[in-house]
């Protein structure tokens, strides 16, 4: 029996590309003998995740990786600790074959103690630089033989050169549902007919207030062109407003690739999620990258890329409502323009991660 443990959490982001891959080597693995199941945080949502999307979960002990010090680091130091002590008990008893980390802090533990055993660790970086979980990963990755997957080309500059002839471009693992997703259940979904122009706003799965502000200030200009469906963050507090054509949403979960494929038009944060999702349907996007003192600019890195590729228009930071509507009401107004960031947006999303690293995994486990 081949054993393949997965590991990472702390967001969705850090947590569906990798139930992505484990889909994908579902298929692959059919009929042969083998095991997959995850690693994470014991709090939080990568239980309630994982186990939503049929894989068996293990939780541990999981504490945040901080580059600045306050009085949440001791105890999170400690906490790391008992992480690798778990992740290395459930390695060796389950048997591990090899490890594959989706990053985020949960995942460090994991890969450390994988090390320790032995075990071929490969890891995936979703964003343009690397995050720090995925640097302390890359000399686990080094120690073990393992292999380094990236969602961009230009993210192999930032890799140490030792490492990069065990680097791969993979794009950003993606659900296949997405690419099989049908615009008419998204419009049943949301009630629609064939002929609404739909606008979908995300926010992230937590929502995003700055977002959420920009919609609330421009709803009457964007409503003269579309109907806005408007996913705003279950955890926001938000005094919905009432207007036609506009459709707000806490969440959507299962129905997302279908409402996705449905609209013509996204708006949106730019974590990898949001923007490889929206890729692999192939729709525009107007990104609001999150910025400032609170995050390491992968956003902003994220949306310049895609802009420069044709496939996304930005909204600079501090910029109001009326710079969202003025943008939106142009490409409402400009099919063309539409058609050929929708155009570049397929191109980029045709690169399939899940397929990619799956094939590599199947070939480095020989099943």
């Amino acid at each position: 029996m081949v054993n393949i443990a997965f590991t990472g959490g702390g967001t969705g982001g850090h947590i569906y590309p990798g139930l992505a891959v484990a889909e994908g080597l579902k298929t692959r693995l059919a009929g042969k003998d083998y095991r997959l199941f995850w690693i994470g945080s014991k709090a939080g949502m990568d239980r309630s995740i994982v186990e939503g999307a049929g894989l068996e979960f293990f939780g541990i002990p999981a504490g945040k990786l901080r580059r600045y010090f306050t009085l949440k680091t001791i105890p999170d130091i400690f906490r790391v600790i008992a992480g690798f002590c778990a992740a290395r008990r459930i390695l060796k008893k389950q048997k591990v074959d090899i490890l594959f980390s989706k990053g985020g802090f949960v995942s460090v533990p994991p890969c450390a103690a994988a090390a320790s055993l032995g075990i071929p660790v490969f890891t995936h970086e979703s964003d343009f630089s690397p995050g720090l979980a995925t640097r302390l990963n890359l000399r686990f990755v080094r120690h073990t033989g393992g292999r380094v997957f990236v969602s961009y080309a230009d993210t192999i500059g930032f890799i140490p050169a030792d490492l990069q002839d065990r680097v791969t471009t993979s794009g950003n693992p993606v659900r296949p549902v997405f690419r099989a997703a049908d615009p008419a259940k998204g419009r049943a979904f949301l009630g629609l007919g064939t002929q609404e122009r739909i606008l979908l706003v995300l926010g992230g799965s937590q929502g995003a207030q700055e977002v959420n502000a920009l919609i609330r200030a421009s709803l009457g200009d964007l409503r003269r062109h579309y109907t806005v469906v408007h996913q705003f963050g279950p955890e926001q507090q938000w005094d919905l407003p009432k207007a036609e054509g506009y459709i707000p949403i806490p969440y959507i979960k299962d129905e997302m690739p279908h409402v996705l494929a449905a609209a013509e038009l996204v708006v949106g944060r730019s974590g990898a999620g949001t923007v490889w999702e929206s890729a692999a349907v192939g729709k525009p996007m107007i990104l609001i990258p999150l910025c400032g003192s609170g995050t390491r600019g992968d956003q902003v890195e994220n949306a310049d890329f895609f802009e420069r590729e044709g496939a996304a228009l930005v909204l600079p930071g501090q910029s109001g409502p009326d710079a969202l509507s003025r943008m939106v009401s142009a490409l409402a107004d400009d099919p063309h323009k539409r058609e050929a960031m929708a155009l570049a947006a397929r191109q980029i999303g045709s690169l399939d991660g899940a397929a990619i690293i799956g094939d590599f995994l199947c070939a480095f486990t020989g099943v």
